[in-house]
């Protein structure tokens, strides 16, 4: 496996050719991009997509009179000119940038501001990435940068994302394969009965560690607690609980697994793979509102809202109970990217006029809750295609 950049360099420079070309549609000179990359990963969307950095610090440190904003990073994107990145990170792997315009400071806030300063900006400059950088450091930017005036636009970098190159349509099946691989792995571990939650943890993490990827969480949730999303929610689910045979369970592996995309696919088991009646018929009732409700009617210019009320109708049909988890999640489903983002299958989220878009990745995702029965959850992971969807995290519906 190679240690270099996975992209070719060819790939960030249509990246940036792509926003030069949103900016222009909205009439921006400059945009600065806001990311926090330490500790974390789903806020590393649009600085890494651009410049394919991530930091190595552990987390956001608490400031000091050594550091000031630690963990965030700054593009700042000038179209006809290289990306401008500054970090919180001085020992990096240069050749692991698409950008050579490299800078790392003690307090990124006033290193990017003494930037912006230096270009002095004559129109409105375009921030991305007002819900990720806190309050305390917005205020200091405007302090000292009286003379410019920003204009918030967090969806000028995700607009450009939401269609997939060639490439990353490769990167998210190779991606697809692997996680395939280790949720399987968890479930064969799992299934059988005898073996804890931790054991199958142990034994999908291994699979994607091995093969070159990582995760944010690995989640079951089983027995007496499979109505929650974990067992339990330190760490996951990282606790001895062994599933008795008969028990239902939920198996989830998710985070940026390859390259830093993410994928989340996710199954109900059944301890001892010996279903009741009533066990088999909520799982049916599930791989309905997943394949009718949801699947079936998506395609390249299909509207996303009608998409979502279809889901609906099937999801009225099959529901008896009320689940808080519906209420948690109230969707079939989520754009994937740099994390599950916009759009969302959700009457109410979308435009009555927004459609899927063929080389979009996004999945299906329901849940069903039955009282004395338990719950069952399902996620699969897709590509939009001109006549329906290709299926990248193909995993079984049924475990019996």
């Amino acid at each position: 496996m190679s240690m270099g950049m996975y992209f070719p360099q060819e790939e960030y420079e249509a990246r940036w050719k792509k926003l030069e070309a949103r900016m222009a549609e909205s009439g921006y000179e400059i945009a600065i991009v806001w990311g926090k990359t330490a500790g974390t990963f789903e806020r590393s969307m649009e600085t890494a997509y651009l410049t394919n950095f991530f930091s190595s610090h552990s987390g956001q440190e608490p400031d000091s009179p050594l550091f000031n904003a630690r963990a965030f990073c700054a593009v700042i994107f000038e179209p006809g000119k290289e990306p401008e990145l500054h970090t919180d990170e001085a020992a990096v792997r240069l050749e692991l940038l698409a950008t050579k315009n490299y800078h790392w400071h003690l307090d990124v806030i006033a290193g990017v501001a003494s930037a912006l300063k230096a270009r002095k900006p004559q129109g409105k400059v375009a921030w991305v990435g007002t819900d990720i950088l806190p309050m305390k450091y917005g205020d200091q930017m405007r302090a000292l940068l009286p003379e410019v005036e920003f204009a918030f636009e967090d969806d000028l970098v995700r607009d450009v994302r939401r269609i997939k190159s060639p490439r990353e349509l490769d990167m998210f099946r190779e991606g697809g394969a692997l996680v395939t691989k280790a949720v399987t792995a968890m479930i064969e571990t799992l299934i059988p009965g005898g073996t804890s939650e931790g054991e199958a943890a142990a034994a999908a993490a291994s699979v994607l560690l091995k093969g070159g990827g990582y995760f944010q969480r690995l989640m079951i949730g089983s027995g007496k607690y499979v109505n929650h999303p974990e067992s339990h929610p330190m760490y996951g689910h990282y606790a001895p609980n062994v599933p008795e045979v008969g028990d239902m369970a939920h198996t989830f592996l998710y985070g940026p697994i390859w390259q830093g995309y993410w994928l989340d696919p996710g199954r109900t088991i059944v301890i001892g793979r010996k279903p009741t009646t009533e066990q088999k018929q909520l799982v049916d009732d599930l791989i309905r509102l997943m394949e009718e409700g949801i699947e079936a009617p998506v395609k390249h210019g299909a509207k996303i809202a009608d998409v979502a009320r279809n889901a609906e109708r099937v999801h009225k049909e099959v529901k008896t109970d009320d689940s808080v988890i519906d209420d948690e999640w109230p969707y079939y489903g989520h754009s994937n990217g740099c994390m599950w983002e916009h759009p969302l299958i959700a009457v109410g989220d979308v435009a009555e006029d927004e459609i899927f878009e063929e080389g979009m990745v996004a999945s299906s995702e329901a849940f069903l809750t039955r009282e004395g029965v338990g719950t069952a959850m399902m996620e699969t992971n897709w590509i939009v295609t001109r006549d329906g969807i290709e299926v990248i995290t193909p995993l079984p519906t049924t475990y019996w």
